[in-house]
């Protein structure tokens, strides 16, 4: 009787495992990170056997664009095949990394002008697809304590509660605070509402001996400063 000899199925060998260790993303990465490219740098975050073909996956549903990978909800970024949400959780947290780079080396920095509170914000709200106001704390000295989000949505008078903006203020005793939120349009021109959110937050400060130095809106690299405009302030 003859005996049939049954060959085990071959299958195809995952890119990381044809690639020399020297050319893996981890090594690559911790030889010099600033010279990986993006697939690189992504497969590394990913990990696992099939790193190199998740983060191609991945750059290949948002064109490329670290932008939009930013900007992806990690649902989206989950639904990539071989993502999940583990992983999804683990490229935002990398790319807000990033992102901190570009925030200023003191640890208080001193505000002396509107753009020097805008440099601290800009860069990350000009990013955002929703309008945010966020709060900065400053002391008696205008260094900062701490910039807090107060609220996201549509910033108009109708909806913002004014208490709430001044509660992280009252939390932690600061004297100042200056108001920056941004309009995803990229226009930073101010509406009528902005104006009116303005007035009514001069207001409250003055009730609650907590001065409002600056109103910011943000819009892509561009700011307004409604103090040196005069609205709202008057």
């Amino acid at each position: 009787m003859e005996t049939l000899l049954i060959s085990p199925p071959s299958y195809p060998l995952h890119k990381l495992k044809t690639l020399p260790l020297r050319d893996q993303p981890a090594y690559r990465v911790s030889s010099n990170a600033a010279a990986c490219s993006l697939a690189e740098l992504l497969a590394a975050v990913v990990g696992g056997a099939q790193q190199i073909e998740v983060a191609e996956g991945i750059l290949a549903r948002f064109g490329g664009d670290v932008q939009r990978i930013y900007k992806a909800h990690v649902a989206e970024l989950a639904s990539v095949r071989g993502v999940g949400q583990q992983t999804a959780v683990r490229i935002k947290a990398a790319l807000a990394l990033g992102i901190r780079l570009h925030e200023p080396i003191a640890e208080r920095p001193v505000i002396n002008s509107p753009a020097d509170a805008a440099a601290i914000v800009q860069y990350e709200m000009s990013l955002l697809e929703q309008e945010y106001l966020k709060v900065m704390l400053l002391d008696t000295r205008n260094r900062v304590l701490d910039v807090v989000e107060v609220y996201h949505g549509s910033v108009n008078s109708s909806q913002v509660r004014v208490g709430e903006l001044f509660k992280p203020a009252v939390q932690r005793m600061a004297p100042a605070i200056i108001a920056c939120h941004n309009h995803p349009s990229q226009d930073p021109t101010p509406s009528p509402d902005d104006v009116a959110v303005t007035r009514a937050m001069v207001q409250a400060g003055k009730l609650l001996d907590i001065a409002l130095l600056d109103h910011l809106i943000i819009g892509g690299s561009r700011f307004v400063s409604l103090k040196e405009r005069g609205l709202g302030f008057s």
